[in-house]
């Protein structure tokens, strides 16, 4: 760990005159924080005169736009908050959830420990702002990972989904994760968050903090975007598909790309198009890349092989290797 632990707490915000006073005196209650970057993302209600105010009375407070104080998203909001930051640890929260009591005590004290971790992750708890039902209480009430994870096993369990996720509000990483992974997919309006997850798990050495209290709360009210699905299944493609991209080019293992390729051809078969639909969507996939195009990938997923496998499993023995 850096002999000197400075924390930059990145907020995008837009329209949250509600929460954000609640949300960043949150953070100003945490002694590790050295500044509170806010990039305020082109909002049309009362939230840039509260920031204004919140400004005057906290030095450590900073307030950002984009250009012409457009609307951008969360994206764009938290990787010109990465740009902006001086601290040498960066962690993030939503404008609509906050912070709880010693919210970097442990994270610090695991960097201590671990001289190659990279990042910290935590269990998030919920503060319901409307009415839901029993089953959703229990459904969203403490978000985390089930049990503690190897680095090394993190991606494959993240995306598998078999031991929970965590959130961006319980992550502490070094600022230096993002010039080994790159900044946040801004292509994405949902799972901008899951997709950089998965390159830190893919490229860093992230460990697992408290999973059994929540560090910070998630505000639950009737504006929460996870509440979209229409916007999830829109993006989960363009997920997938960046995310194959981004391992192409930063030389992850031709095991890991087999788990997205697989994936990716799950979700087109069940979509049923026409066969010429997915050879031309296979060309898509794997032409870019030429160490792709000439690998035993591009022929496991050509769409004749994949058909001929769904139709006629018997035919194709699972190996002992395979799952």
């Amino acid at each position: 760990m850096d002999n000197h632990f400075t924390l930059s707490v990145i907020i995008p915000v837009y329209n949250c005159e509600r929460f954000i006073e609640k949300t960043i005196a949150s953070v100003i209650s945490q002694p590790e924080v050295i500044e509170i970057i806010v990039i305020n993302d082109g909002s049309t209600d009362t939230t840039a005169l509260l920031l204004d105010q919140l400004q005057k009375q906290n030095s450590i407070l900073k307030i950002y736009h984009h250009q012409n104080k457009v609307n951008k998203g969360r994206s764009s909001s938290r990787n010109l908050g990465i740009q902006k930051a001086t601290g040498n640890y960066i962690a993030f929260l939503d404008a609509d959830d906050y912070f709880l009591q010693n919210r970097f005590t442990n994270d610090i004290k695991v960097f201590q420990e671990n001289v190659k971790c990279d990042g910290v992750y935590n269990a998030i708890g919920a503060h319901f702002y409307k009415e839901v039902s029993i089953l959703e209480r229990d459904r969203i009430g403490l978000y985390m990972v089930t049990e503690k994870i190897k680095p090394e096993e993190l991606f494959v369990t993240l995306f598998s989904g078999k031991k929970g996720h965590f959130s961006i509000d319980g992550l502490t990483v070094k600022k230096s994760v993002f010039d080994m992974i790159g900044f946040f997919n801004e292509a994405l309006v949902v799972m901008e968050d899951t997709d950089i997850f998965w390159k830190m798990a893919l490229k860093c050495n992230l460990f697992t903090g408290i999973i059994d209290q929540p560090v910070a709360i998630r505000g639950v009210h009737d504006k929460n975007v996870f509440d979209q699905a229409d916007l999830y299944k829109k993006n989960v493609m363009l997920l997938y598909e960046s995310l194959l991209e981004w391992c192409c080019k930063n030389k992850v293992t031709s095991h890991t790309i087999d788990v997205l390729l697989k994936t990716i051809w799950i979700i087109r078969f069940k979509g049923e198009n026409k066969l010429y639909q997915d050879i031309g969507y296979w060309a898509k996939l794997f032409y870019p890349y030429p160490k792709l195009f000439f690998s035993i990938l591009s022929i496991k997923y050509f769409p004749v092989i994949r058909l001929r496998k769904a139709l006629f499993p018997f035919l194709y023995p699972k190996t002992i290797n395979q799952k």
